[in-house]
């Protein structure tokens, strides 16, 4: 469907429940906003639904590329970036939410291969870091997605006027992530410079996928680049601040959480601390420096990491 609307590329989201998050139902991990289209999910849960089956990527590709499509995925977390290296894919995304997750961004820029990224929920503070931890590691083609992470997002919200901003402050291919009902926002956005444009796809709304209320079907797709008019009133302004949607969306960005439980005294490891959505924990660019700490009391699987919970060990007497 997507070759037949004209798509010149085909992007799948590449994780399992399990390397997005933990399995608990409360609290941060369950989600209760009346204003978001999966309340009532816990996040495990809804990972569980959405998530693409591995075992499907390499016969999707094939079919993608049979049908003259790049065919590439977004990873979450190291072991997607190593499973879509073996089936050799063209490029890595790096999604809105993992825009903070710096170690994640050094892995996939070390494979050489051009990477995307969405700039939804972070600062310019932010996304200058994600940039320079691409650079530093290895990125030499970068394309930044003005991204606005809410779902459906208001046209209003868009700020498409950042896209040559973004092409211009960071010297690479700007385009954008759009989240938006119809075509309009898209369409706008290639007006003024955009030169990838991503959207969600489905074959019939009415079937209620999880990303289908946002979505659009393919004839709609085919007729992306004629919302000419429409797109011309949502062109915005040049503008970085996060709106009030992204502020609560930011809960669900990877930080740092207990993984299991921590006893008074105990070190804190790779196997026991983890960066996982959502963002109630430390970001996990301090992760380095967490590794090796010792708990000042008991923590809980689940609890969100702070810097108050543990200590590094005093230097060794020689």
């Amino acid at each position: 469907a997507a070759a037949d609307a004209g798509a010149h590329a085909l992007k799948l989201q590449t994780y399992t429940a399990d390397t997005m998050t933990l399995d608990l139902r409360e609290s941060d991990f369950f989600i209760d906003d009346p204003r978001s289209l999966w309340r009532g999910n816990s996040l495990y849960d809804l990972y569980k639904k959405a998530y693409t089956p591995w075992e499907w990527h390499a016969p999707l590709f094939a079919r993608a590329r049979a049908r003259g499509l790049l065919a590439f995925s977004t990873p979450f977390d190291e072991t997607a970036v190593d499973f879509l290296e073996s089936l050799d894919v063209p490029c890595h995304k790096i999604a809105s939410f993992e825009n903070g997750d710096l170690p994640l961004i050094r892995k996939v820029a070390a494979t050489g291969k051009p990477l995307i990224m969405s700039t939804g929920t972070a600062t310019l503070a932010e996304l200058t870091e994600a940039v320079a931890a691409a650079r530093d590691a290895g990125c030499n083609d970068l394309i930044l997605l003005k991204c606005t992470s809410n779902y459906p997002a208001d046209p209003r919200d868009a700020n498409l006027a950042t896209i040559p901003h973004l092409a211009q402050k960071f010297n690479c291919v700007a385009g954008l992530s759009d989240h938006s009902l119809g075509t309009a926002v898209a369409v706008a956005a290639v007006a003024l410079g955009a030169r990838v444009v991503e959207k969600h796809l489905t074959l019939n709304r009415q079937e209620g996928d999880v990303d289908a209320a946002f979505s659009l079907e393919p004839a709609e797709l085919a007729q992306l680049v004629r919302d000419t008019h429409t797109a011309w009133l949502a062109l915005g302004r040049v503008s970085f601040d996060l709106t009030a949607s992204e502020l609560a969306s930011r809960k669900h960005r990877r930080s740092l959480y207990v993984a299991q439980d921590i006893q008074a005294g105990e070190k804190l490891t790779r196997q026991n601390v983890r960066a996982i959505r959502p963002g109630a924990g430390l970001p996990p660019k301090h992760l380095d420096e967490v590794l090796g700490s010792v708990a000042t009391r008991p923590l809980a699987r689940g609890t969100p990491l702070a810097w108050d919970q543990f200590q590094r060990p005093p230097p060794e007497v020689p």
